[in-house]
């Protein structure tokens, strides 16, 4: 079972930066793409990136395009999001989640989710 922790949200600036964590305290992530998806108030969950099993493939939904960046480091078991020039529309629970296939940006396609973490940005 993959239990993911997500971490690192809170209240930010409008122009700044963060970097969101999640970390497996169950199996090893090592065998899942790992996906991160934001849902905003009375909106639908969205598909921010992803990430293949080795790291060496990413993938992000055109509107963060080059201002976000998703990693992973196997051996800690964690996943992270660097998101830059934040903007009030960032403001959104981020959740983290794990499945088959990487490339996936469908949240119907990954099988476990962490809890997710509020990100605030005011301006």
């Amino acid at each position: 079972q993959v239990q993911l922790v997500e971490s690192g949200g809170g209240l930010f600036q409008a122009g700044g930066s963060l970097r969101l964590s999640c970390a497996s305290s169950g199996r090893t992530i090592s065998g899942y793409g790992m996906g991160w998806f934001r849902q905003a108030p009375g909106k639908e969950r969205e598909f921010v990136s992803s990430i293949n099993r080795s790291g060496s493939r990413t993938y992000y939904t055109d509107s963060v395009r080059g201002l976000v960046t998703i990693s992973r480091d196997n051996a800690k078991n964690t996943v992270y999001l660097q998101m830059n020039s934040l903007k009030p529309e960032d403001t959104a629970v981020y959740y983290c989640a794990a499945g088959p296939y990487a490339s996936a940006t469908s949240a119907s396609q990954y099988q476990y989710w962490g809890q997710g973490t509020q990100v605030t940005v005011s301006s």
